[in-house]
């Protein structure tokens, strides 16, 4: 894992990227793939197929700092798991209230989701399996760890946190509590994940709906 400074031009080439660190790895089977939506999973689209390995969702959601949405100040995933940031419970302890607040909005959002991206499906089976959780980029990192617990929680014996680029802090915290945690590129800073990439559009339910079923036809 280097510290370079290299734009991706999208979410697919960065996806091409992320499998061709995968595959140096020893990735023990039976090995599925899960996407952080939205973002992720355009790149986990890309990794799936390279791996030749099935790709579904893993359900989580950013709770954002009131006023600055795109700041992390915790995250939900399936399961009931919360992550809360320390830091910023500790220099902003009248934010609790808020927080509490911001969880049940987002959990409605996850429930949302859930029925878009998987409807009609059996809940995840993760048991025994290796879980390679994929996301286009990771800031803070609150996020992809709400995924990796509940992807711990459901039973996995093997957690893979991948992404194209993330934060050396966010790297750290994750290695914390996955596995293993794949990235390919760490910069010396890192403010905002579509800086690092020349296109990096916000993706609509149906592009989300779309690949994901292109896999399950395959399926």
């Amino acid at each position: 894992m280097k510290a370079v400074s290299r734009r991706f031009k999208d979410r697919a080439a960065a996806g091409i990227a992320l499998a061709h660190a995968l595959k140096r790895r020893s990735l023990k089977p039976p090995l599925l793939v899960l996407a952080l939506p939205r973002g992720g999973v355009p790149v986990a689209d890309k990794v799936a197929s390279e791996l030749e390995a099935p790709l579904d969702v893993m359900l989580v959601r950013k709770i954002g700092m009131p006023g600055q949405p795109e700041l992390a100040i915790g995250a939900i995933a399936s399961g009931n798991i919360v992550v809360r940031e320390p830091r910023i419970e500790q220099e902003m302890p009248d934010l609790t209230h808020t927080f509490n607040s911001l969880v049940e909005a987002e959990r409605r959002e996850l429930e949302r989701r859930e029925q878009v991206f998987r409807a009609g499906l059996a809940p995840l089976a993760l048991k025994g399996k290796t879980v390679l959780l994929v996301d286009d980029g990771i800031a803070t990192g609150s996020t992809m760890l709400a995924a990796v617990r509940a992807a711990r929680q459901a039973g996995a014996s093997t957690i893979i946190a991948a992404a194209p680029v993330a934060s050396a802090q966010a790297t750290e915290l994750i290695r914390g509590e996955a596995d293993e945690v794949v990235i390919v590129q760490v910069p010396a800073l890192l403010f905002a994940i579509g800086e690092w990439y020349e296109q990096f559009e916000q993706l609509e339910d149906t592009e989300v709906s779309r690949l994901l079923a292109l896999h399950r036809n395959r399926a």
